[in-house]
């Protein structure tokens, strides 16, 4: 009898030990806001924080696109997503995604559109820009940008000189991937502008990577939320909860420095990104709500 119970006890440990064992870790995936090597430090740091926050094994991975993201969330396949507005309006609308935290910068939630060109430029302005429409060379960042496409090329179909990278009426029109890389070639003149996160660009100045002399600014948008952490839709809410204590308590300036300059994150909800969602609307991108 003594020796059956021991067989038992060693079964019931060993099916504990292959749970805990099989537990897969959380996932969470970020957009390329900039490049790889500039954000590597930082979610080295997030990963640990997280892991230690949340009691289990956290994994950080820097997906190469947008969309690779949503089909991510869409699948489950992550728990938790860095996204742009649209992006994360493109995961809600396919699949119930949720916003719950974003950031503040300089204590503010809130981010915009820039176009900037190079200080040698003739244009002060977006108006006097189109004046000379014809030659000029335009940068995005990705077609799934909030600030780095969406916002400004809304603006420009509105003005009556861009409809998609194949419908235009500039010299060229093409999109660098980044925000970071965007910013470089307008500096080093191999674009005439170009549209750009305006956090992500006062961080690349304040860190050296682009000489703020060499660029002005010609075009702001409105204030847009900053992007959101999102979770996908069948994700419980002692879970979100969770999340929401661990981002809230960071503090880590590595952390804090590769999303936007963060000065601290913040609960966020889908009502925070009706502006964009109605610029995604407008420029064919997203549904309308039934």
């Amino acid at each position: 009898m003594k020796r059956i119970f021991t067989i038992y006890l060693l079964f019931i440990l060993a099916l504990v030990g292959c749970g805990e064992a099989q537990e897969d870790p959380f996932t969470v995936a970020v957009i390329p806001a900039q490049s790889i090597g500039e954000m590597e430090q930082g979610l080295n740091n997030l990963e640990s924080e997280l892991t230690v926050k949340l009691g289990r094994e956290v994994k950080v991975e820097q997906y190469n696109n947008y969309n690779g993201v949503v089909e991510a969330l869409n699948y489950k396949s992550v728990d938790l997503a860095f996204l742009g507005p649209l992006t994360y309006l493109i995961a809600h609308e396919q699949s119930g995604a949720k916003a719950i935290v974003t950031q503040l910068i300089d204590g503010e939630p809130y981010y915009y559109s820039y176009i900037i060109t190079h200080v040698d430029n003739d244009w002060d302005s977006l108006e006097e820009l189109l004046e000379q429409k014809d030659e000029v060379n335009m940068a995005f960042g990705s077609h799934a940008s909030t600030s780095g496409h969406l916002i400004p090329g809304v603006e420009l179909a509105r003005q009556g000189v861009y409809t998609d990278e194949d419908t235009h009426e500039f010299a060229s029109v093409r999109f660098t991937g980044s925000h970071d890389i965007t910013a470089q070639q307008v500096e080093a003149n191999m674009v005439s502008a170009g549209a750009i996160d305006s956090a992500i660009y006062h961080g690349l100045v304040e860190e050296g990577v682009i000489d703020e002399s060499q660029i002005k600014i010609i075009w702001q948008s409105e204030q847009l939320y900053q992007y959101p952490w999102t979770v996908h839709g069948d994700t419980d809410e002692e879970t979100i909860q969770l999340l929401q204590e661990a981002f809230i308590s960071i503090r880590d300036p590595e952390i804090l420095r590769i999303f936007g300059g963060a000065s601290a994150f913040v609960e966020a909800d889908d009502s925070l990104y009706e502006n964009v969602y109605e610029a995604a609307l407008e420029f064919g991108m997203l549904e309308e709500k039934e």
